[in-house]
């Protein structure tokens, strides 16, 4: 919690700066999300990636894995639109991703390289384009502002951290950005 209190504060300073633009507006956000998210696909463990709640409104949901992957997805598929271009890698078919990224190390590796990307096309927005209308990153939606969908890009993946963080914890895993800051032994003050 002191993680993301910090983390919540450094943005807002960041925020204030006197350089601040469009692009470092929303990167700032994207930079947020990355490193809850990041840090939780990380601290789980490889045999919990294949783990998801049976019971109860559980029925038929993604596994953990399958959650870290559909976020570096629909990371790719938004940064691709507003971009405007061809997203850098095969995403597979749907918003699940490729089939061949199955392993944890994969895993976090292929939602790492989204948040690069992510990063990259973040880089690009400025007042001129932020309201320019692309199409849309999935089908049967409307033309989208670009600000719009790197705005979507950031709830879409907190939405998604949500679900992580219970899964993590119904494994016994505290979310980092939740953790208890770690208590120095032998210090006095």
């Amino acid at each position: 919690m002191k993680k993301t209190m910090a983390l919540l504060m450094g943005s807002a300073w960041a925020l204030c700066a006197a350089d601040m633009t469009i692009a470092r507006l929303y990167d700032s956000q994207l930079k947020m999300a990355e490193s809850e998210v990041v840090s939780l696909a990380e601290a789980m463990p490889d045999a919990a990636y294949n783990f998801a709640p049976t019971q109860g409104a559980f029925e038929k949901v993604r596994t953990f894995g399958e959650q870290v992957k559909h976020i570096a997805t629909v990371i790719y598929m938004a940064g691709a639109a507003a971009a405007k271009e061809k997203p850098p890698v095969d995403l597979g078919t749907g918003e699940n991703g490729p089939a061949s990224v199955r392993s944890k190390a994969q895993t976090v590796q292929y939602l790492k390289d989204a948040f690069t990307y992510g990063h990259t096309v973040m880089a690009k927005l400025t007042v001129e384009n932020q309201l320019e209308m692309v199409p849309a990153p999935f089908p049967g939606m409307p033309p989208m502002a670009r600000g719009g969908i790197a705005n979507l890009t950031i709830w879409h993946t907190f939405d998604h951290y949500g679900q992580m963080a219970v899964y993590a914890r119904m494994n016994g895993v505290i979310p980092p950005a939740s953790a208890p800051p770690a208590v120095s032994v032998g210090k006095k003050k």
